[in-house]
C-alpha cells in the first residue's frame, strides 16, 4: 500500500462509531490507502504530531459527555500548555455521531473540532453531525460527507493509476482466518474465565470474575408490565472492591437456541475447534478468544448474533453471497438509495442478525468461516449501576434490572440480551456464574461527612442511591435526601420497606411520586418543584450535592427546568441568574448526571 498513512480514530459508546470507523478503513483500503482504525484511548495520543492525515469519529453521550474509550485522550487533547502549533502538520476530520432530541447534540464532536483547529490543525471539511433521529440514522449525514471526504483526500493523494479502485462487490480480504483443527485439543484452553481464587489483580473485561450469582428476585408485582429483578452476586476472594457510584460490567451469552440456529444457517459444526490467524501483522486477535476455540464458544460467548445488523453487514453478506436473487436485494440494502428499505426490514422491527441469515439461507450457507469476525460484531458488556455498599453487605454486589421485553411487527418478541440472559439463571436450580467487572461510574458521593446530599431517582435509576444511601447510612452521614418515582405503590416500589425503617431512624427525608395513581401524572420534577424551599435551603444554605439517575429522554432536562423555577422563586433569581447558578453546581460538580437512553 502507497504512503500516506491514513489514521482513523474513533471514540465508541454503543459500536456505531465503531461500525462507521472500520467502514472508512475499508473505503480507504478500496481506494490503495493505508489506514490504521483504533480507539482512541488505545492510540499514543503524543504520536499525532507525526500523523499527516487523521479522521476522528466520536459520540456523544449521556449529557454531552465523550464515550468511555476516549477519555484518557479528551482530557490530553485540553491540556492548556499544548502549544497552538502542535498539529500545523496534519490534515484532519471529524464525523460526530449524535442524537438531535438531547440538548448537546453531537457536542463531542462540534468541541473537538474547535480544539484541533486552535492546536494548528486543518480540516479537511466541516463536522459531519449524524442524527440517530433521521429516519436514515446518521448514515443520511454520513454518506454525501463520505462522498465529499474522499474527494478531497484523492485529490491530495491519487489512487495509482496502475491499481485502481477496488470494486464495492468485491470482498476486501478478511481481517483473520480460521484453521480448523482435525480434533479437539486434548488439553481444552481457558474457555471460561477464572473464578475466586488469588486473582493477580481487579478483574477486567480480558479477566472478568465469574461470578456465583446468590440470588435473583422479581421486585415488581405480578400483574405490573414490567418484570425488574433484584439480582446478587458472591464476589468472596475476587478482588473486587467499589464504593457507591460505580459500575459493574456484565458480558452476556447468547441463548442455546439462537446458537444452535446460527450453526445451522452456516453449517458449522459447535464443537469444532479452530486457531485465529491475523491476516496482517499489526492486527492482534481478540484477547476475549482463547486459543485455540470451539465454534461453540465462539458463537455463544463472543458473536452478538442478536444484535440489530449495522448496514456494513449487508454490504459483506452481498459481497459473499453466490445466489443471484438474494445478492440482488442485499446489494440494494446496502446501498445509499436503499436506506430506507434497510430502515423498514431492519431497524425499525429490530430484526437481528440471526434473523437475516435465516432470510438469506443460500447466502447463509455460503459464508466462509474466515469472514465470520468481520459480519458480526463482538458481544458488547452492559453496564449496571450498583446497587450495594460493601459496608452494608460485605462480599455481595447488587444490580437491579429491568428485563427487556416487547413485541415490533416480527411474531418474535424482542427480548434484550443481557437482561433476559440475566434473569433466566436461577441459582436455586444449580450453580449460575456470570463473568463480571467494575469500573468507577458517573457519580462520585461526597466525602465530608456534614455534606447533604439530594438524590432524584425514578425507576431503576434509584439503584445507585441505594448504595449511596446504604454507605452513608453505615458511615453515619445523615442528610440524605431521595425523591423517588414510580407507577404505583403497590408494583414498583422498590425497597419501599428499607426506606420506610430508615425514615423512621431520621437517617433519610423520602418524597414519593406515584405517577399513576391519580389522575393527573405526577412525575419526580413536580415533587422537587412542591419541596422547593427544602431544595433551596440544602443547596444554597447547607452546600449539598445534588444527584440524577434514570432514563436520558426527557427527565434529565425537566429536573434541570424544576431546579431553575425553584433558583428562581426561593432564591429570587432572574431567568439567566438562575441558568448560571446550576451550571456552577454542575461545573463544580455539585450537580451531577449518570443517565442511560
Amino acid at each position: 500500500m502507497p504512503s500516506p498513512r491514513l489514521l482513523v480514530l474513533f471514540g465508541s459508546q454503543t459500536g456505531t462509531a465503531q461500525d462507521v470507523s472500520e467502514r472508512l478503513g475499508r473505503e480507504a483500503r478500496r481506494r490503495r490507502l493505508e489506514c490504521r482504525v483504533q480507539a482512541l484511548d488505545s492510540y499514543p495520543v503524543v504520536n499525532l504530531i507525526n500523523e499527516p492525515l487523521v479522521i476522528f469519529v466520536c459520540a456523544t453521550t449521556g449529557q454531552g459527555d465523550p464515550p468511555d474509550n476516549m477519555k484518557s485522550f479528551w482530557r490530553f487533547i485540553f491540556r492548556k500548555n499544548l502549544p497552538s502549533t502542535s498539529l500545523c502538520q496534519m490534515d484532519f476530520a471529524v464525523l460526530g455521531l449524535g442524537d438531535s432530541s438531547y440538548a448537546k447534540f453531537n457536542f463531542v464532536a462540534k468541541k473537538l473540532h474547535r480544539r484541533l483547529l486552535q492546536l494548528g490543525g486543518a480540516a479537511l471539511l466541516p463536522v459531519c453531525l449524524g442524527d440517530d433521529q433521521h429516519e436514515l440514522g446518521p448514515d443520511a449525514a454520513v454518506d454525501p460527507w463520505l462522498r465529499d471526504l474522499w474527494e478531497k483526500v484523492l485529490g491530495l493523494h491519487p489512487v495509482p493509476l496502475h491499481l485502481g479502485v477496488i470494486p464495492p462487490g468485491v470482498p476486501l480480504p478478511s481481517t483473520f482466518t480460521l484453521q480448523f483443527l482435525q480434533e479437539a485439543p486434548r488439553v481444552c484452553p481457558a474457555e471460561v474465565p477464572r473464578a475466586g481464587t488469588d486473582p493477580p489483580s481487579p478483574p477486567s473485561e480480558l479477566q472478568p470474575f465469574l461470578a456465583p450469582m446468590v440470588a435473583n428476585q422479581r421486585v415488581t408485582g405480578p400483574s405490573h408490565f414490567q418484570d425488574v429483578r433484584l439480582i446478587e452476586f458472591d464476589i468472596t476472594g475476587s478482588g473486587i472492591s467499589f464504593v457507591a457510584g460505580d459500575v459493574v460490567l456484565i458480558q452476556p451469552e447468547n441463548t442455546v437456541g439462537h446458537v444452535q440456529r446460527f450453526c445451522q444457517a452456516l453449517g458449522l459444526d459447535p464443537d469444532q475447534y479452530f486457531t485465529l490467524q491475523p491476516r496482517e501483522a499489526d492486527v492482534p486477535c481478540p484477547g476475549r478468544l482463547p486459543q485455540p476455540c470451539s465454534v461453540r464458544h465462539l458463537v455463544s460467548k463472543y458473536l452478538d448474533i442478536a444484535s440489530v445488523p449495522r448496514r456494513s453487514f449487508f454490504e459483506l453478506l452481498a459481497c459473499l453471497s453466490p445466489h443471484k436473487l438474494e445478492r440482488e436485494k442485499l446489494l440494494e440494502l446496502s446501498s445509499a438509495e436503499g436506506q430506507e428499505a434497510l430502515h423498514e426490514y431492519c431497524s425499525r422491527p429490530r430484526r437481528t442478525a440471526l434473523e437475516v441469515l435465516c432470510d438469506f439461507p443460500h447466502t447463509a450457507a455460503a459464508v466462509p468461516p474466515d469472514y465470520l469476525l468481520d459480519l458480526i460484531p463482538p458481544i458488547r458488556p452492559r453496564a449496571f449501576s450498583i446497587a450495594s455498599s460493601l459496608l452494608a453487605r460485605p462480599a455481595r454486589l447488587q444490580i437491579l434490572v429491568a428485563v427487556v421485553q416487547y413485541q415490533t411487527r416480527l411474531k418474535e418478541p424482542r427480548r434484550g440480551l443481557c437482561s433476559s440472559w440475566l434473569a433466566s439463571l436461577d441459582p436455586g436450580q444449580g450453580p449460575a456464574q456470570v463473568p463480571l467487572w467494575v469500573r468507577p461510574g458517573a457519580l462520585t458521593f461526597p466525602q465530608t461527612p456534614d455534606t447533604p446530599v439530594i438524590m432524584v431517582g425514578p425507576g431503576t435509576g434509584v439503584a445507585p442511591f441505594h448504595a449511596a444511601i446504604q454507605e452513608r447510612v453505615a458511615q453515619g452521614q445523615v442528610g440524605n435526601t431521595l425523591f423517588f418515582g414510580c407507577r404505583q405503590r403497590e408494583q414498583d416500589f422498590y425497597w419501599e420497606a428499607e426506606w420506610a425503617e430508615l425514615e423512621e431512624k431520621g437517617s433519610l427525608t423520602l418524597v414519593t411520586a406515584f405517577s399513576r395513581e391519580q389522575e393527573r401524572k405526577v412525575y419526580v420534577q413536580h415533587r422537587l418543584r412542591e419541596r422547593g424551599p427544602l431544595v433551596w435551603e440544602l443547596l444554597d444554605r447547607r452546600g449539598a450535592s445534588f444527584y440524577l439517575a434514570g432514563n436520558a429522554k426527557h427527565m434529565p432536562a425537566d429536573v434541570s427546568e424544576a431546579l431553575t423555577s425553584i433558583f428562581q422563586a426561593e432564591g429570587g433569581l432572574s431567568g439567566p441568574e438562575a441558568a448560571a447558578y446550576l451550571a456552577r453546581l454542575q461545573r463544580t460538580l455539585r450537580f451531577q448526571t449518570e443517565t442511560w437512553a
